[in-house]
């Protein structure tokens, strides 16, 4: 069963993280987001997170601030990984337990078999804060990087950091 945003919030507690939460409309893409923009109520970096796989059925999540850009191609090179696509909503459900337009690393919280290779982007731990679903698209959680590292790494995931802009 999935954890819930009240779990989520539960576990981040347990762990000493400290977030903000703000409530809002449904957002399906970064597209929506910015054009309904919370962006005046939350600072920090606002950002997108892409469910992945490949051709062997390996599982990626890619968290980046939302005007990085992704070459899918270049990555998958770079990972020794192949071809790279969009994991299907069966499976993002299966996996990380949210459906599509709720994408987030927070969802790490129900990958308990550690299926997913985590990606962040370099440009990302260099904001002050960081704004993502809290498992349901209709509210956006601001953390610190470091704290959001701390809720990856102590749930079993180790992030690898990649600089995006050098793989286009």
């Amino acid at each position: 069963m999935a954890a819930t945003r009240q779990d989520l919030f539960q576990r981040l507690s347990a762990l000493g993280i400290e977030t903000t939460t703000v409530e809002h409309e449904g957002f399906m893409t970064v597209e929506e987001a910015k054009a309904g923009r919370i962006a005046h109520e939350m600072p920090g970096g606002h950002c997108k997170t892409l469910f992945l796989k490949n051709k062997k059925g390996d599982l990626f999540l890619l968290v980046a601030l939302e005007d990085a850009t992704v070459n899918l191609k270049a990555l998958g090179k770079a990972l020794e990984a192949g071809r790279l696509s969009f994991g299907s909503p069966e499976l993002l459900m299966e996996t990380l337990g949210v459906t599509p337009g709720s994408v987030t690393p927070f969802a790490l919280i129900n990958d308990s078999g550690n299926q997913v290779r985590v990606l962040l982007d370099r440009a990302l731990l260099e904001a002050d804060l960081v704004n993502f679903h809290p498992l349901e698209n209709t509210a956006t959680t601001a953390i610190q990087p470091g704290d959001l590292m701390a809720f990856m790494v102590k749930g079993g995931h180790t992030p690898e950091i990649w600089d995006l802009a050098r793989l286009e």
